[in-house]
């Protein structure tokens, strides 16, 4: 991995946010939930919500990420996951910071499958190794992203960010 990084700030991300939420609407996809996954997702999640209207929005926690370009060797779910019945019928976006190797969407995808009426991927980056290409992405890059959330460490001592 090249030191370069992709440097996302807090001014950007509001301009993604709204440009994704934009490409969404002109597809004509309307979710009747947003499923954020923690972490990453959280903050687009949330802003996708309020540029699409959609009050529906839900969590799901995966852990895959355990520092700069180190990972789990598969994602996993942590609990609560949201409930197969709670999905059922509903149209759903899944909305997540980047897909790097695109296991944590293709874990949340599969979990989706035959509870939903429809599921759809929605990323700030996307990077070209990615085992899932999104339905929707701001940017391609082959770098490390450095988010502004994550990028400074963790007030608490000795706590790690990823």
């Amino acid at each position: 991995m090249s030191n370069e990084r992709e440097v996302l700030t807090y001014d950007l991300f509001g301009t993604a946010t709204r440009e994704l939420a934009q490409e969404v609407a002109d597809s004509g996809f309307v979710p009747d939930m947003i499923l954020a996954i923690a972490r990453g997702g959280l903050a687009l999640g949330m802003g996708l919500g309020y540029a699409l209207a959609v009050k529906n929005l839900s969590v799901i926690n995966v852990e895959f990420y355990t520092g700069v370009d180190q990972r789990l060797d598969v994602p996993i779910m942590l609990p609560p996951t949201p409930a197969a019945i709670d999905l059922s019928g509903l149209k759903v976006l899944i909305a997540d910071d980047v897909a790097d190797t695109g296991r944590t969407l293709e874990l949340v995808h599969e979990f989706c499958e035959g509870h939903v009426a429809e599921a759809r991927t929605v990323v700030v980056y996307e990077k070209p190794q990615s085992v899932i290409k999104p339905d929707y992405a701001w940017r391609s890059t082959e770098r490390w992203v450095d988010f502004p959330w994550s990028v400074l460490p963790p007030v608490v001592p000795g706590a790690l960010a990823h």
